[in-house]
């Protein structure tokens, strides 16, 4: 066998070896995902914390809805006495997510002293970075608790602890697809390698 060869056959098997590890790699983290959509951790924290969704004209849509009340639920549960609402708007939008929950959980019940707002934002890492600036300003601490979609949880607990929170999730109980489970299978297989503010900066 000559030494072309050798070095063919040699790059082939590092080929393979990699392949099979990022194979693995990415099917541990899909696990890691499906498991963590199966997990409630709720709490008492210092902030729960609603991951932005749609918004109608100032309505909620059904999917930021069942944010919000699971957020309440786990408000009147006594978890914190902060809720914090977050999200921007689309472009054309009269109304941010943040503001929109905010007037949902006001309507709701919830003292206006007992809500903040964080409308900087248009994915989860921007999100959680203004929350962490915002419960850090007001010396309210980094513990909290975060609420969105059950596919959601591992992106987001992750997410929030690169930004410097102590972060667990409780989810929604609406359901997860396949294709959603996949999708933050990857989120999570990337952010983790290359970091989740570089994976942030490209959506």
């Amino acid at each position: 066998m000559t030494d072309k060869r050798r070095r063919f056959r040699r790059l082939f098997w590092v080929a393979v070896g990699l392949a099979a590890i990022g194979v693995l790699y990415v099917g541990v983290t899909f696990v890691q995902v499906w498991s963590a959509s199966r997990n409630d951790q709720a709490r008492p924290v210092d902030a729960i914390v609603v991951l932005g969704a749609a918004q109608y004209d100032g309505r909620p849509s059904p999917v930021l809805e069942a944010r919000l009340n699971a957020a309440l639920q786990l408000y009147n549960d006594g978890m914190a006495s902060i809720i914090v609402t977050t999200g921007s708007n689309q472009l054309g939008d009269r109304f941010t997510q943040g503001f929109t929950g905010f007037t949902y959980l006001r309507d709701q019940g919830v003292p206006e002293a007992n809500l903040r707002i964080v409308v900087d934002g248009t994915n989860t890492f921007e999100e959680l970075s203004a929350t962490a600036n915002v419960l850090r300003d007001e010396g309210l601490g980094d513990e909290v608790l975060l609420v969105s979609d059950p596919y959601h949880a591992l992106r987001a607990v992750e997410v929030a602890r690169e930004v410097g929170l102590q972060a667990w999730f409780s989810p929604t109980d609406l359901d997860s697809s396949v294709r959603q489970l996949l999708r933050e299978t990857v989120g999570v297989s990337v952010g983790r390698v290359v970091g989740f503010r570089r994976v942030s900066n490209l959506s």
